[in-house]
């Protein structure tokens, strides 16, 4: 099948499963599984004009919505969080756009300093998961475990499903942020998530890093928040600036006819149906998998992107 706006050639039923797999396992901790699929685009694909950047977040706006949905139907969705990160991360992402165009046209050596900072927050989760701690993050998750292997128990004696433990905001104002998960209590400064998601969404708009990729790591690592309560607010986030940049985008593209850079619809659509897919067998499958192992899936994305950037210097 070809596709004209990209200029791809490739079998229809590729571009759905691949995303259908990235997603599925990405889709755990937070994140959509964009980062993967650009390499694969641009490697494999040979999608190398800069639409490739707008079909991905066009695969993201796809994918994106049944995952959430099955993540908030479980109550593990904290409404003010999200808030926060996509008041953070929107305007991120158009200053960073702007300052790609203006100030960062010869960017090697800032991104440089921009994969070394994530390898510190992959390699700082990494450790995390190496170092036995007895924190709330720790107990929650494992007393999160225990109640769906309870309740897995109990519906396969009685044939009737329990509900899991939800997230319950307490407090929610300008300065903090206090949520409620399984019988431990977590405090955010919220100004600290703000400026955090603004740093963010302005890096991800410079250089087309995918917001979850980095929030949700953050959010486990430096926040110490469970990660079975970090992955939709994250991917939420990840909708709302996939939007604006596809948005961003369209309104560019009449500026600049010699340059691809609107979305190619129909090759997007195809990695978004596979990617709904994943989305939503990874939102199922999450409270089945050990919190180490969305955290490993976490770090090794984060890892990937800071040696993919330090590589290309």
């Amino acid at each position: 099948m070809y596709f004209p706006i990209s200029g791809v050639e490739v079998e229809p039923w590729i571009p759905p499963l691949v995303a259908f797999l990235v997603s599925a396992f990405t889709s755990t901790g937070g994140v959509s599984g964009a980062f993967l699929l650009l390499p694969f685009q641009v490697s494999f694909l040979g999608f190398v004009s800069p639409a490739v950047s707008s079909t991905n977040n066009f695969y993201s706006i796809v994918s994106i919505p049944s995952g959430v949905v099955q993540y908030i139907r479980e109550g593990r969705m904290i409404w003010p969080l999200t808030l926060i990160v996509v008041l953070g991360t929107l305007p991120g992402v158009f200053l960073g756009a702007y300052l790609r165009i203006i100030w960062l046209t010869n960017p090697a050596t800032f991104k440089i300093f921009v994969g070394l900072v994530l390898l510190y927050i992959g390699f700082r989760l990494v450790a995390t998961l190496l170092l036995r701690r007895n924190s709330s993050q720790c107990r929650s998750e494992e007393k999160f475990q225990e109640v769906v292997k309870r309740n897995k128990e109990i519906e396969r004696e009685t044939g009737k499903k329990h509900p899991l433990p939800r997230s319950y905001v307490k407090k929610f104002n300008f300065t903090s942020l206090v949520f409620e998960f399984n019988g431990e209590y977590f405090n955010l400064s919220t100004m600290k998530v703000f400026l955090i998601s603004c740093v963010v969404g302005i890096v991800g708009g410079a250089y087309g890093i995918g917001g979850g990729a980095i929030i949700a790591p953050i959010y486990v690592a430096f926040f110490e928040l469970p990660v079975y309560t970090v992955a939709c607010p994250t991917l939420v986030g990840t909708f709302i600036t996939s939007l604006a940049a596809v948005i961003f985008y369209q309104i560019l593209a009449p500026f600049y006819p010699e340059l691809s850079i609107a979305p190619d619809w129909m090759l997007g659509g195809l990695f978004g149906i596979g990617g709904m897919l994943g989305m939503y067998v990874g939102a199922r499958l999450q409270k089945y998998l050990p919190a180490k192992l969305i955290k490993w899936i976490l770090g090794v994305s984060i890892i990937f992107i800071a040696i993919k950037y330090i590589s290309n210097f």
